[in-house]
Order: C-alpha cells, then sequence, then structure tokens
C-alpha cells in the first residue's frame, strides 16, 4: 500500500498474493495440461495417433511463426549450430514425444496414461545432473526410491486392449511408450533450456520452430503407414476432426507449451515436474467426466505416494538454492 509520502508499505495480504500467485498459475496450467489425454483419446477414434500428432504439431507451428513474422518481425537467420539443436527439439519434443503418447494412449485410460507422465522429474533429476550439474544427496535419492515404488500399484492395472500388449510382470507396450514419451518430453525441455540460454533464441522461434520440423517428420511417418484416402480421418467426421485439431492446438500447443517454458524460468525442470503430480488427478476427473471412464482408487493411492517421494526432492532442492523459495 502506498502511503502519501511516497513510501510504500507491504501488507500481509500482498505477500501471500504475491506468495501463492505463481503457484496458483503453476496449478492451473497443469488442470487445463492434463485434460489433453481424455481429448486426444476422443480424437483417437476420428484419425490415427502419427497423424494427428502430424497435423496438430504442424498448425501450431505454422500459426506460431506466422504471428512472430507479421506481428514481431523476430529475425529467422539462425547459424547451422542454432538450427541442428531446434532440429533435436523437434525430434525429441515434438515428434518422439508425442507419436509415443498418442499410441500408448490409445490402449490406455488417460489417467493411466496421464500418471505415468509424473515419471518425469525422475527423468529430470537424471538430466539436470548430468547438463546442468545439479547434486544429487541422499535424501534426493530417498525420495526418488520412494516415488518408484508408488508407480508400482498404478502399473499392475491393465484393463481392456492393453492386457493385448502384456509383458513379462506388470509391465505393457503401450506403458513403456508413454514411459518414453515422458522421458523425450523430459529432455525436450532440457534442450530448449540450452537453446534460449547458450544459443541466445527466442522461447516462441524454438518451439514455432520445432513443432512445424516434428510435424511435417509426423506427416511423413504416417504417409508410410496410414490410409490417406484422402486423409486417415474417420468417413463424415472432417468437421469434428478440424474442430477438434484447432480446440488442441489453441489451448496445449499456444497455451501450455508457451506457458510451461515461461515457467521454466521461474523453476527448475524438476519442480514443475513435481507441481505436475496434480496432473493425474485433473486427468482422473476429466476422463470420468468425458469418457465415463470410472476412477481408480489406484491412482490416488499411488499420487500420494509418489508425493511423499517427490516432496522429499524438492525439499532438497530448496536447501540446495535450485528452487526459488517463495517469500
Amino acid at each position: 500500500m502506498l502511503l502519501s509520502n511516497g513510501i510504500l508499505i507491504e501488507l500481509p495480504f500482498y505477500r501471500w498474493y504475491d506468495r501463492w500467485r505463481m503457484v496458483g498459475l503453476v496449478v492451473l496450467l497443469f488442470a487445463a495440461w492434463s485434460s489433453v489425454f481424455s481429448f486426444g483419446k476422443a480424437m483417437l477414434q476420428i484419425a490415427p495417433p502419427v497423424f494427428l500428432t502430424g497435423a496438430r504439431m504442424t498448425l501450431a507451428g505454422v500459426l506460431i511463426l506466422g504471428f512472430l513474422l507479421i506481428r514481431r518481425k523476430v529475425s529467422f537467420r539462425l547459424t547451422t549450430k542454432q538450427w541442428v539443436s531446434i532440429g533435436f527439439l523437434a525430434l525429441f519434443s515434438i515428434y518422439l514425444t508425442n507419436v509415443l503418447e498418442f499410441w500408448g494412449l490409445q490402449h490406455l485410460s488417460s489417467a493411466k496414461t496421464c500418471f505415468i507422465y509424473s515419471l518425469s522429474p525422475f527423468f529430470a533429476a537424471l538430466f539436470s545432473y548430468l547438463h546442468f550439474k545439479e547434486k544429487m544427496t541422499l535424501t534426493k535419492w530417498v525420495g526418488l526410491s520412494i516415488g518408484l515404488v508408488g508407480f508400482i500399484p498404478v502399473l499392475q492395472m491393465q484393463t481392456g486392449s492393453e492386457e493385448l500388449f502384456s509383458l513379462a510382470g506388470f509391465l505393457s507396450l503401450p506403458a513403456l511408450a508413454v514411459m518414453g514419451a515422458a522421458l523425450f518430453s523430459v529432455y525436450g525441455w532440457v534442450l530448449l533450456r540450452l537453446i534460449v540460454k547458450d544459443h541466445e533464441i527466442s522461447p516462441l522461434v524454438a518451439n514455432g520452430s520445432s513443432m512445424l520440423i516434428g510435424g511435417l517428420f509426423a506427416l511423413i511417418h504416417s504417409f508410410f503407414i496410414d490410409s490417406w484416402n484422402p486423409l486417415p480421418v474417420a468417413e463424415g467426421k472432417m468437421g469434428t476432426f478440424a474442430w477438434g485439431i484447432v480446440s488442441m492446438t489453441l489451448l496445449y500447443n499456444l497455451v501450455c507449451y508457451n506457458a510451461y517454458g515461461y515457467m521454466l524460468r521461474k523453476y527448475t525442470a524438476t519442480f514443475l515436474s513435481f507441481m505436475g503430480l496434480l496432473s493425474p488427478i485433473f486427468a482422473t476427473l476429466a476422463g470420468w467426466a468425458l469418457l465415463g471412464e470410472k476412477p481408480s482408487p489406484y491412482i490416488f493411492l499411488s499420487t500420494a505416494i509418489v508425493s511423499i517421494g517427490l516432496w522429499l526432492v524438492y525439499r532438497s532442492e530448496l536447501k540446495q538454492g535450485y528452487v526459488k523459495k517463495l517469500s
């Protein structure tokens, strides 16, 4: 509050507001992002996963780059090294991540798919150690071990077509595909962080270029494996497909992707992945409301166990100074 003499006094309410405003935005981000699993599963009834990825990412890339060219006039005169970096970002963060995710989603419930994505903090901790030299303490190892144990109940849930791809034990090919998607997704965010920091490229330029390139990869892949007659879309569903692709692109690619990139400036990838543990809860509710998927108590049990483990990781990062303390 500003007094008449020009002195600024910070009231407790404003301190509380500033403390939780950013956390609230992170929660809202993951609430929106988690609904992509239910939305995506519905779209998979209309189009195959590789084509769905290609159409969505290509459209997103065109929209972002078109905006930059028309309104912001950003230079795209990048060096060969910069383009190579963006190419790797497109391969890992866009193409492999989304193709594996949507293929696995075909055979898993939306809630289970989202929960497996919660492996991200483990991969984030590993990549942060390798790329950014963030130390792994004993507390972190204990937390990660507890978190890994928490995944077992959900992985043992195998229903529907997932059972056709069951492997030894409690694993299945769709579950492994989603694990691979989580791995490549985190690695993609690490690459984005390196590209923005070391190569001095705008996050929007990096995101837009990688989405366009990754989307073209997926469309080429789709051309060889899907039935293009004229497009691999269910008969009579072209209008629904177009509406769905535009909606997914606007919400998830344009809003969520870039909001996550912005959040990376405030927090580490490990902390954001920790907050992402809220996503399975939101995905369970969305799957129940939109797809009629029955909520499983295992999701809530496993989320609680993993949360305990990752809370230890977060506390350790807070003490090490890798996460900014909210004051």
